[in-house]
């Protein structure tokens, strides 16, 4: 049975609508099932009282997978999606405030799993201009988020871990909270969680006894983890109890022979600067047909371990300026795990990681997208892990991820169709957050 629970909505978009809220049916037995739903650290202006708007005319992505429904509907009154179908089978109620939305898309609001600030305050903003209702940084001091929540400007909901638990030398001391065992690991957790942190995250140089008690501690408090590992096998780390993995990187130990392995953690515990080249050495050479890969991807399928590839970061490309040729194969093998593990059923999120080589200030999301669907999801599989799945790793999925009746309206109209061009996701021309427009 696997760890984190699969969510079945009952509700069918296509086959009309109904004024009550959809369904979640839980498998019996995932650790994640008993956890509580992830906490924003910010409020929103509540939609005006009474108000009801109908956007019609759009094609319809719900967020679960279906498929798309061309002319429809969508009802929001009081900040929740009220009805949501096909226009023949969608009562609008009187004197609703109609948006012709013909010609464009209209889908839940996009989630970010893995966004850093790095002191670009205005960039959660630009971000949300860019239909990305919901973010989670994964590694900085919740207060450094207190410019952006104090800001006029609108910004998407923000879940925070607080800094990434890490063992010295910190590769990032900013944005690392150091523990050196178990003990001070449990505790920081603790604090982490009295501070308001929505999840931990835990860095590459925590040794597997404090991974493991980082795990059994957030999962006390209510926390799911996730991880940027790299020196640790995922797989160790996975068995440990950890709920999500961040970035393909992660993976590499897991995968090659041991002795390759241990050259790059010794090489990497010996100087954190050593891990840019070791990584992309590491991975030019990759069997991605080995027993190993095949191993990790039965234990994430296994364990319902969420995956945030990041592939955006590490893209390196033939021309590109300053890369080799053992970078760009390294990149094509990141590519072939993404793909394998879809391929497997393993459970793909989307992180932007903010700021990367292919993609302009703001940009960086949709790269990701475009990247993933390269790696061979579908652009409806793609959409998906954008919104409703990224939801399940949030654990928000009651309320945010997909539009149907009784949700919270977040949600975007994007120019064109992304079911046939994810080329329209970089159109976005209207975002709803909390069901109220937001920017121009």
């Amino acid at each position: 049975m696997p760890r984190i629970a699969r969510m079945l909505c009952i509700t069918a978009v296509a086959g009309g609508c109904v004024g009550t809220p959809a369904i979640a049916q839980h498998d019996i037995g995932g650790r994640m099932d008993f956890l509580p739903p992830a906490r924003e650290v910010n409020r929103f202006t509540e939609a005006p009282r009474g108000r009801t708007l109908a956007i019609t005319g759009a094609t319809l992505f719900d967020g679960r997978g279906a498929p798309p429904v061309p002319d429809a509907v969508v009802v929001v009154r009081e900040g929740r999606i009220l009805a949501v179908g096909p226009r023949g089978a969608v009562e609008i109620p009187a004197g609703a405030e109609i948006v012709d939305a013909t010609g464009q898309s209209v889908l839940p609001g996009l989630i970010d799993a893995h966004f850093h600030l790095d002191g670009d305050i205005p960039l959660p903003s630009l971000f949300l201009q860019r239909g990305v209702t919901s973010l989670r940084d994964p590694g900085a001091w919740i207060e450094a988020y207190d410019p952006v929540r104090s800001s006029s400007a609108p910004i998407p909901r923000l879940f925070l871990t607080g800094p990434h638990l890490d063992a010295p030398p910190p590769a990032h001391p900013k944005d690392a909270l150091l523990v050196l065992d178990p003990a001070e690991a449990r505790a920081a957790v603790h604090r982490l969680a009295d501070q308001g942190a929505s999840a931990i995250k835990i860095y590459y140089r925590l040794p597997l006894g404090s991974i493991r008690a980082v795990n059994e501690a957030a999962h006390e408090r209510g926390l799911i983890t996730t991880a940027h590992l790299e020196i640790v096998d995922a797989g160790d780390a996975v068995r440990a109890g950890l709920d999500g993995v961040e970035h393909v990187t992660s993976f590499g130990t897991a995968i090659v022979p041991l002795r390759e392995a241990e050259a790059f953690r010794q090489a990497v515990l010996a100087d954190n600067a050593a891990r840019g080249p070791a990584r992309y050495a590491l991975w030019s050479n990759v069997d991605l047909d080995s027993p190993s890969v095949r191993a990790i991807l039965d234990l994430l399928v296994s364990e319902g371990t969420f995956f945030t590839p990041t592939l955006a970061i590490f893209e390196r490309r033939p021309g590109d300026r300053g890369s080799n040729d053992a970078e760009v194969r390294a990149f094509t093998n990141m590519l072939g795990f993404v793909r394998r593990a879809h391929g497997a059923g393993v459970r793909i999120v989307v992180g932007s990681h903010s700021d990367v080589p292919h993609a302009e200030r703001g940009d960086a999301y949709v790269r990701e997208l475009e990247l993933l669907h390269e790696a061979g999801l579908s652009r409806g599989e793609v959409l998906s892990a954008a919104t409703l799945e990224n939801a399940r790793f949030f654990r928000v999925q009651d309320r945010l991820g997909s539009l149907e009746p009784g949700k919270i309206a977040d949600l975007i109209l994007v120019g064109g169709n992304p079911g046939e061009d994810l080329a329209a996701m970089r159109d976005v021309r209207r975002v709803m957050l909390n069901g109220v427009w937001v920017g121009p």
